[in-house]
């Protein structure tokens, strides 16, 4: 059995990250979709181990100073962090890892480990991401305007990425998804191993 991958998918706000990465859970079932851990309030509904991994301030900062995240940031006086326990574990047992992130996430991860595959979702102009936003009903048309100037931003840096996957329609970009997480594991590094028995 060869160990897992670990994959960051990025993308602006209503690229539909949440819909493209369900369907890709359905059609490979060796993915492991990272949970990060939190220090807000569980809300209504939410399930510990299942939503997040619900942990105190003190625990956090604890998990900080013992170097126990993959990346972490504060967002509206909460923390929010990806334990690279889990992950591994996933690994170990030969399951490929997603990580839903942000680029500056991302920046931490892959400062830690280079393997990471980056993969960012972009939509397939400007004006369906708006459409998106907007069909939400969900968002004010200010917040929408801040998360287009903030889109513009996140698209700076998507040729830093490994690869590029436009989300025209779900079934397109769960194709590529695939063929991305199958094509990582056709390396010669990787086959070889699998070929001497390690």
């Amino acid at each position: 059995m060869t160990r897992g991958k670990t994959f960051i998918v990025s993308g602006p706000s209503g690229v539909g990250k949440s819909t493209v990465l369900k369907a890709l859970m359905e059609k490979r079932k060796n993915l492991y979709f990272s949970i990060s851990a939190t220090t807000r309030e569980v809300r209504e509904g939410e399930v510990d181990g299942i939503h997040y991994h619900f942990i105190s301030v003190d625990e956090f900062r604890d998990w900080i100073a013992r170097d126990e995240f993959l990346e972490y940031a504060e967002y509206v006086g909460n923390f929010y962090g990806t334990p690279k326990k889990f992950v591994d574990a996933a690994m170990d047992r030969g399951d490929d890892v997603i990580l839903d992130i942000e680029v500056q996430g991302t920046l931490q991860v892959c400062a830690k480990r280079p393997e990471t595959v980056r993969i960012f979702i972009a939509p397939p102009s400007w004006e369906e991401l708006e459409r998106r936003l907007t069909g939400r009903g969900t968002n004010t048309p200010e917040d929408i305007q801040s998360r287009l100037l903030r889109a513009k931003v996140e698209f700076q840096t998507a040729d830093t990425y490994d690869y590029f996957v436009i989300n025209d329609s779900v079934e397109n970009a769960v194709r590529e998804l695939d063929a991305i997480i199958t094509a990582e594991h056709c390396k010669p590094a990787d086959r070889m191993e699998i070929i001497r028995g390690k």
